[in-house]
């Protein structure tokens, strides 16, 4: 079949597009290849100079929104809350739905006449592994497969796929409040803990944003659940009333669930599906919970059951999420620089009994109080980035050894210093924090942690491998 979607699948509409990042330009240029007419605009001068000269395309203000089929609008510029765009607003009056590029890789695709079917997964953390997972799990069994969405490709540079097909696709609660259509024939709300609440106004309102991955589904389609979401009976009530298909996940021996791990199999009501000996990139409870969960959305969408452990054997970890990168005389470095919360950060804690903890940057609301019961597990928290201050206090009165020492290029070696005199064998980069006060974000605060574990591996007196 085809990748490609026909030239005139679009033809005669009109849409808008507004902020040219990666998502952006992904619909600007999916949108063109389908015939559409597309206006286009961004703030940056540099990223609307970057658009290709095209006969459809305007690049310039908008004036009116009076005529267009859709709007296209950065995830990360607001609709709603806190304040909305000014051109959202024009939308809005103009009677223009503000469209996800996910909701317009639906419509592509049926329009084009393939029955390929997809899968949503969202929750505030876990959900990348997930979906490279899932992706995986599907494309070594032969089912043909495209991933993407809030990680990898955004939603409009995936291909055509044909109608034994299926689209992972990771979805973020500012891509899931602007959706239409869109039905995932299996989807997925793994947890559930306060983020992004200046966009959804408060918690009500963000798990009001996620529950929107289970829009549109109906009998015969799959509904993942983790176990440890808030409410989860209402949350179960809720979608029971869908008469669709509701799986309950654990990373933990919750016999209660439809999958669960023990601390050797990963298992459902039929018993043990395989094996996690030998699984070694899915670290921790969370991890199992993630693989439980693209387990059941695999067996749904068709991967034979005895298929599950040489896939989940041969998956390789994301980077920046519990990624080792690097090994200096006994000494592990691992990089999990994606934890930009406590919730996420004590997802990692828990995976080791002693470390030497690298951690700040520009923090959450709530700080990192929450994290006290696993203090225990640091042997020495080096703190950078601009609130270090705030988690020093917190790890002050809980009596936690720490040092400011404001930047990654003074805590890597100070860290592998820390961990020889304490004994400790591993250094985890888990800032709990966002990145955005010294780096472009995490996956740039990553890059440099691994660059300098690498540098600090080739000056020292033992070895590096990993």
């Amino acid at each position: 079949m085809n990748t490609s979607f026909p030239p005139t699948l679009f033809a005669g509409h009109h849409y808008g597009v507004v902020g040219l990042g990666r998502n952006g330009n992904a619909a600007v240029a999916a949108l063109l290849a389908m015939g559409a007419s597309v206006q286009a605009w961004d703030d940056s001068a540099t990223s609307r100079e970057a658009l290709p000269v095209h006969p459809r395309l305007k690049v310039e203000p908008f004036t009116t929104m009076i005529g267009l089929a859709g709007l296209v609008l950065s995830p990360g510029i607001a609709h709603i809350l806190p304040t909305p765009h000014p051109l959202a607003r024009m939308a809005v009056a103009a009677g223009v739905p503000i469209v996800s590029d996910a909701e317009l890789l639906f419509r592509a695709v049926r329009a084009a006449g393939s029955r390929a079917r997809f899968a949503g997964i969202t929750g505030t953390n876990g959900k990348s592994t997930t979906t490279v997972l899932l992706a995986h799990m599907l494309a070594s069994c032969g089912i043909p497969v495209a991933a993407g969405g809030n990680l990898g490709p955004a939603a409009l540079a995936l291909p055509l796929l044909p109608d034994d097909g299926v689209y992972v696709l990771e979805m973020s609660s500012y891509m899931l409040e602007r959706l239409d259509r869109l039905h995932f024939d299996a989807a997925c709300l793994l947890n559930l803990t306060p983020d992004h609440l200046d966009r959804h106004g408060d918690m009500a309102g963000y798990t009001a944003a996620k529950l929107h991955v289970f829009d549109h589904q109906h009998a015969g389609d799959l509904a993942v659940l983790g176990a440890t979401l808030p409410d989860y009976a209402r949350l179960h009530r809720f979608l029971a009333a869908t008469r669709v298909r509701i799986a309950c996940v654990s990373g933990a021996d919750v016999e209660q669930c439809d999958y669960y791990c023990t601390p050797h199999a990963l298992c459902d009501r039929n018993g043990v599906i395989t094996d996690l000996d030998h699984v070694t990139d899915l670290p921790g409870t969370h991890n199992r919970e993630n693989a439980a969960a693209a387990t059941a959305m695999a067996l749904h969408l068709g991967m034979p059951r005895t298929d599950v452990k040489a896939a989940l054997v041969s998956f390789s970890a994301l980077d920046h999420r519990q990624k080792l990168v690097g090994q200096i005389n006994g000494v592990r470095f691992i990089n999990d620089s994606k934890a930009t919360n406590a919730d996420a950060t004590a997802r990692a804690l828990v995976c080791h009994e002693r470390l030497v903890w690298i951690a700040g940057g520009t923090a959450k609301a709530g700080g990192i109080g929450e994290l006290a019961p696993l203090f225990g597990h640091v042997a020495l928290a080096l703190l950078i980035g601009r609130d270090a201050p705030v988690l020093a206090a917190t790890l002050a009165q809980h009596d936690v050894p720490y040092r400011i020492v404001d930047t990654l290029e003074r805590a890597v070696p100070q860290a592998l210093g820390a961990a020889r005199t304490l004994g400790v064998d591993v250094v985890i980069l888990s800032p709990a924090c966002a990145s955005f006060d010294q780096f472009s974000g995490f996956e740039a605060r990553g890059a440099r942690f691994a660059a300098l574990v690498h540098d600090l591996a080739h000056g020292a007196d033992g070895t590096m491998t990993g």
